[in-house]
């Protein structure tokens, strides 16, 4: 008898892959490359106030070198929500972020 797939499990399980692939993919950044914390500035800059379709979203997070299926993960960790009108938008809590690291960085 088949054992039914513990879609938990796999999920956990694919979610430590992607978490081990942006590691990688961090170990090959050149001198000249931005690294995550930079990105998801720039991601939340260029994001702004506004509200952003599906396509709009996934586009902008593959411009600073993130997976187009990032913008799935950042609403599940409330950095994005999804408006009445179902656009995305950035939460508080991202731009909260944005604040404090442009205060660390000094810009």
């Amino acid at each position: 008898m088949e054992e039914p797939i513990d879609r938990a499990r796999l999920q956990a399980g694919l979610r430590l892959i992607a978490r081990g692939l942006e590691e990688l993919a961090a170990a090959l950044d050149g001198p000249d490359e931005a690294g995550e914390p930079e990105r998801t500035a720039r991601v939340i800059r260029d994001w702004g106030r506004r509200g952003l379709r599906k396509d709009e979203a996934s586009a902008l997070f593959k411009r600073h070198g993130f997976a187009p299926q990032t913008t799935g993960g950042w609403t599940r960790g409330d950095w994005v929500e999804i408006g009445d009108d179902s656009l995305r938008y950035l939460t508080a809590k991202s731009h909260e972020w944005l604040a404090g690291y442009d205060e660390e960085e000094g810009t």
